[in-house]
């Protein structure tokens, strides 16, 4: 049975709230993180490589998530990391991947139900890669391309760096400086405020460094110093141009697990409203509607289904406003599912189905004005 505390976890994880999570972890560090939900039985390992959030993956790591744990089917985290870098190549190996497999090498190797291991998904991978770089050399009359070295170092650095950060800013206990449950930082604030910590951090180093060799500094030329406070200039700039990488890198992937959720939930409503509709159909209970944000509020709900939307294009935005209001309208809604609604959960149903039209209802009726 899957406690109340544990529910909590998990909506974190599916909505990418790291600072949340962290705070709730840091009070409650005796609850266990392995446990499974839903008819697929993940893990919440298994949530945060589907959902390509490295940052969740690590504090699951450090409190204690198990690598080895395996879904309904027999797949382990490092397999639904393996599948992540199918769909979004280097990237994902450096944020899923490789952690995954520092933490646990054995992993690597171990099979799930059809007998396939992760490593079996990587190597695929790399043959696709290969595949498609031998087409592309074969098609261009320039010659074979050659790596950049300098760029590929460049990028070594950078995920050091980034090592460095989740290092230094993770030993923190969670009071001393994250915001209690109902705050409301969102993620551009958080990102921000990590970009001043560590940039505190790194020029406070270079302080220290400067300091304790300021009296031989005093016997050098002028040429000389002239150069180290040029060293310390690009040192600075340095730091400046990783961070903005980081920030943009971090809103990027805010992007895509927006884009995810999108997706789950449209998924979500073509499998259950596209099924039959007769009373002979699978029951149906709260969990199992399409909610664009379980648990989350109707408004919450609202920013998911209406997601990529252009408001400014009015034509296409009232489109695709009506569409869901057809596919959430009280009535339509319970004549395609009211006869499979578990009767325990069906008041709870279709009250949350009328609080999302009427946001619908509301948010139409202000284009109108």
């Amino acid at each position: 049975m899957v406690s109340r505390g544990q529910k909590r976890v998990w909506r974190y994880v599916e909505n990418g709230e790291v600072l949340k999570l962290k705070s709730y972890l840091g009070k409650h560090r005796d609850l266990d993180v392995n446990f499974s939900m839903g008819k697929r039985q993940r893990r919440p390992l298994h949530l945060a490589c589907e959902l390509g959030d490295d940052a969740v993956l690590r504090l699951l790591l450090r409190h204690g998530a198990d690598i080895l744990q395996t879904d309904r089917k027999g797949n382990t985290a490092l397999h639904a990391a393996a599948n992540s870098v199918l769909g979004h190549g280097k990237r994902s190996y450096n944020d899923l991947v490789v952690p995954l497999m520092k933490s646990c090498p054995q992993a690597l190797k171990t099979p799930n139900n059809a007998g396939v291991t992760p490593e079996d998904l990587l190597n695929w991978t790399k043959q696709e890669e290969e595949v498609l770089s031998q087409n592309t050399t074969e098609g261009n009359m320039s010659g074979p391309s050659v790596g950049n070295p300098e760029k590929e170092w460049m990028e070594k650095i950078f995920d050091e760096c980034e090592d460095e950060f989740y290092e230094s800013f993770g030993v923190y206990d969670a009071d001393d400086f994250l915001p209690v449950d109902d705050d409301d930082e969102d993620f551009a604030d958080w990102a921000e405020r990590i970009r001043r910590e560590y940039f505190t951090k790194k020029n406070a180093d270079a302080q220290r460094l400067a300091a304790s060799s300021s009296g031989w500094k005093k016997r050098k030329g002028k040429e000389e110093r002239e150069k180290e406070e040029q060293s310390n200039k690009e040192l600075f700039d340095r730091l400046q141009k990783e961070h903005e990488e980081y920030l943009s890198r971090a809103m990027r992937k805010e992007e895509e697990t927006r884009k995810a959720k999108k997706r789950r939930y449209d998924e979500g409503c073509a499998a259950t409203f596209q099924s039959s509709s007769s009373a002979g159909g699978a029951k149906l209970s709260y969990s199992d509607i399409p909610w664009p944000a379980p648990r989350g509020t109707v408004r919450e709900m609202l920013d998911v289904m209406l997601h990529g939307a252009d408001r400014k294009d009015v034509p296409a935005f009232r489109k695709l406003l009506r569409k869901q209001q057809t596919l959430w309208h009280p009535d339509k809604f319970a004549q395609r599912c009211g006869a499979r609604l578990e009767e325990k959960d069906k008041q709870r149903i279709l009250d949350t189905v009328t609080a999302l039209s009427q946001e619908l209802n509301s948010l139409a009726q202000s284009l109108r004005g």
